[in-house]
């Protein structure tokens, strides 16, 4: 087996980040001086706010966008957030219905890899620069799984079994997370997946317990109970080391099985381009109230998330570098 390192380390350290006080209160928040919302005056939606999720409903951004919805209430009294699902085109849909927000504080969306992929992959009128990112939660790695009657025991196994004949592979969407996974396996083993495209990892779930695929790459938390319920397998998870979650740490890595991969998915949130200093400086401070609360922690630990925040232009630093990251993973 030919080995490569393809990895892309998605997390990245915490830079610049200095006490704040947070805009309209008298609390001190940490996060980037250069957020400082000076010049901006105050600011508070008026209204129901909309958090817009790009992709359907049972789904990781899904859970997200309502974990962050539902937090950021509980953070700003008085605060409503709607969720709306604008599921289509890989995610397209949803984030270029977004990007007709710009100027308006009253939309939010929870932001992962699509963000960056698809400017990358296919032809969209937006990128990264379009909107106004606010938060990054975490990391949210993937594990390969199979239906428990598979043969299939390893990555390795896997690996063999392409190399001599057709292996299909689920993917939630042509840009997802899922897909740089599998791309980036087939770039370090020189194998080969027959790829199907689904619309959200609630869809690769059913397929793959339906038999219809036959492995998948999906988050842990999209997974955890079919695991514990022995009706899905895991091989191996796409991550620098194993997980110290109970119910995931005897899972190897696929490093360990030789397949030298390992990218994570980022979890954030997004405003609409062209906001007021006031306004931005708004949803990061209620994202900084978000990521201290007991709702984020319970959150993290659901999801089997790795806890690594940034906010408002370290995010956004963040952003420029994973998308370079990706572009070369790509082959673009």
């Amino acid at each position: 087996m030919t080995s490569t390192r393809t990895s892309i380390l998605a997390a990245t350290s915490l830079v610049g980040l200095i006490s704040l006080t947070a805009c309209g209160s008298g609390s001190a928040s940490v996060g980037s001086g250069s957020d400082s919302g000076s010049g901006g005056g105050s600011f508070e939606p008026k209204g129901n706010v909309t958090m817009v999720v790009p992709f359907g409903a049972g789904g990781g951004s899904d859970a997200s966008g309502r974990a962050i919805a539902a937090g950021l209430e509980k953070a700003q009294p008085g605060l409503k957030i709607n969720t709306e699902n604008r599921e289509g085109g890989s995610g397209a849909v949803g984030y270029s219905y977004f990007m007709s927000k710009q100027g308006n504080p009253n939309f939010l969306l929870p932001a992962e890899t699509a963000l960056l992929a698809l400017p990358i992959s296919t032809n969209v009128k937006f990128d990264y620069t379009t909107f106004t990112p606010i938060m990054k939660v975490g990391d949210d790695y993937t594990l390969a799984v199979v239906e428990a009657s598979s043969p299939w025991k390893t990555c390795t196994d896997v690996i063999n079994a392409a190399k001599t004949g057709k292996v299909v592979a689920a993917v939630s969407g042509a840009t997802s997370l899922d897909k740089v996974v599998f791309s980036l396996t087939e770039q370090a083993t020189g194998v080969k997946f027959d790829q199907v495209p689904f619309e959200s990892g609630d869809e690769v779930l059913a397929a793959l317990l339906g038999k219809q695929i036959q492995i998948a790459s999906l988050n842990p938390g999209e997974v955890v109970e079919q695991l514990k319920a022995g009706k899905l397998r895991a091989l191996c998870s796409f991550s620098d080391e194993r997980y110290e979650y109970p119910e995931l740490k005897d899972i190897p890595t696929a490093k360990e099985q030789g397949v030298d991969v390992s990218y994570a998915q980022f979890r954030g949130l997004i405003a609409p381009g062209k906001l007021k200093d006031a306004e931005k400086q708004y949803w990061i401070d209620a994202s900084k109230k978000f990521v201290e609360s007991d709702d984020a922690k319970k959150y993290i630990a659901d999801n089997y998330l790795q806890p690594n925040a940034l906010f408002g232009d370290d995010f956004t630093a963040y952003l420029k570098s994973n998308s370079e990251d990706l572009k070369k993973a790509l082959g673009k």
